[in-house]
Parts: C-alpha cells; structure tokens; sequence
C-alpha cells in the first residue's frame, strides 16, 4: 500500500507538471487566436480577454493588405523545394557517409556536425556578400540553396543515425539480385527511412515556414514569404497588432493540417526506434 500510495504521488506531479507544459505551450495560442478576432484597441486594452463578437473582419483586412495568396504560395514553393532537397541530398549523404566510413568521410561528418554549434548570426555578412558575388540575391535557388546549406548537417546527422541501424544483408541481398548502388538506396534503404524522414520533414518545414532572417537577406519583394509580409503590420508609429494576429492565424492552419497528416507516421517513428533500441 505504501509503494502504491508513492506511486499515486508521483503520478500526480507528473501529470500536474504535464498540464502546467501544455498550458505553457499553448498559452501563446490562445493569445494568437483570441486576438485575431479582437479590435485593435481591445487588444490593447485586455490582450487575454475573449472577444465580444467573433468578426472575420481582420482576416478579410489582413488577407488584402498582405496579398495572402501571393505570399503564401511563395512560402509552399520555397519550403517544398528546400525541404525536399534536404530530403534527397542528407539522406544520400548519410547513407555514404556510414557505408563508406574512410578517413575522409569520417572528417566530413566530423565537420558538418560541428558546423551546427556555429549561430547564424555570426556568418550573415559573410552571406550577404557571397549572394552578392554569385548573384544569388532575388533568385529561387538563391534561396533554397542556403537552406540547403544551412539545413544540411542537422539533416544528414539524424539520417546518419537512423541508416546505421539498418541491416546491411539487405543491401548485400539486393546486390546479389543484381541491384544497382542507385536502386539499393532508393528501392531498399530509403523506403526503410521513412520515419526519420517524417521527422527531418517536420524540423525543416517548421523552420522553414517560419524563418525571417535568411528570407530578409537573400529574397526580393515579388518573392515576399509571410513572415516577411507580417511585418508590414509593424511601423515606427504604428502596429496593427489586430491584422498581425489576423495574418499569423492564417499562417499556422497550412502547418497544423501538415502536422496532424503525418501525425501517424510520427508515432510509428517513435515506436519503431523504441523497437529498434
């Protein structure tokens, strides 16, 4: 009864220190929805109060000013295509990185994973003036290619660790079968990766979606992504607060949707590595 009764208790902080997380967590959400249906000086007045009338008016407004539909498929276009090229090159990469484990390759991996404690902030200028150089300033693949080589080493270490679990006399099965090295990979290894790739999917995408600073160095204005055009909202003299909310609601549907889609595969994820662990 005693052990039961520590059990219980223990339990219970557990779950109180759970609820105090999710409330943590999604406090920033409240806020984020509550507003956007609010006035601007309601907002002012009561940030954490429920709004009076629930109008969409400030999303018709915040829909207009920003040109959403514009944006917001520069934003589908820029992080699909980042997304899927860190898919395709880390996964490659890592997959040669740990069959192949020479003293360079084992240098490589050494370098692209020190290159993550690097902070962005610190490379910026040398940026500006490499996109500058190679005129990559403006351009679609300016852009993607940065992600890629900012996204490369987070990317490729998950793969890595995920690829040296799988068992190799899969491979050499395929090879006996007259498989080539390009179809071992794709045919055999990567559909075995599904679950780190849905992961690597959902890390990029969410910092992709998001991201300011690299957009605000490396993009024009016809390429504008929402983040970027949020920031309309906020002058010297004046912050739409109303249509900021209104515009970064708006922006969190298409990931809540791409999240709750892969929601299966994720838990399959973490049951496959506890299995496999």
């Amino acid at each position: 009864m005693e052990t039961r009764s520590r059990y219980t208790s223990a339990t219970l902080l557990l779950e109180i220190a759970g609820v105090l997380a999710a409330l943590l967590f999604l406090g920033p959400f409240y806020f984020l929805i509550v507003n956007s249906f609010k006035k601007l000086k309601d907002i002012l007045l009561n940030a954490a109060s429920l709004p009076e009338t629930w109008a969409i008016t400030n999303f018709k407004k915040a829909w207009v000013a920003i040109d959403f539909p514009v944006v917001f498929m520069n934003s589908v276009i820029i992080t699909s295509i980042s997304v899927l090229a860190l898919v395709v090159i880390s996964s490659m990469m890592a997959y040669r990185l740990v069959r192949r484990p020479t003293m360079f390759n084992k240098l490589l991996l050494t370098v692209l994973v020190a290159a993550m404690i690097i902070p962005f902030q610190s490379v910026m200028l040398p940026l500006m003036r490499i996109t500058s150089l190679f005129e990559l300033r403006g351009e679609l693949y300016g852009i993607v290619l940065c992600y890629m080589g900012f996204g490369i080493s987070l990317s490729m270490f998950l793969y890595h660790g995920f690829i040296k679990s799988v068992p190799l006399e899969i491979e050499e099965a395929a090879v006996v079968d007259g498989c080539s090295p390009y179809g071992v990979f794709w045919r055999i290894v990567f559909p075995l990766l599904k679950p780190i790739t849905v992961t690597v999917m959902i890390l990029n995408v969410l910092w992709i979606w998001n991201d300011y600073l690299l957009p605000v160095l490396v993009i024009n204005d016809a390429m504008t992504t929402i983040p970027l055009a949020v920031q309309k909202f906020f002058g010297q003299y004046l912050r739409k607060w109303d249509l900021a909310m209104a515009a970064l609601t708006l922006s969190t549907i298409p990931v809540v949707i791409f999240f709750l889609l892969l929601q299966k595969h994720i838990i399959e994820g973490i049951t496959a590595g506890s299995v496999k662990g």
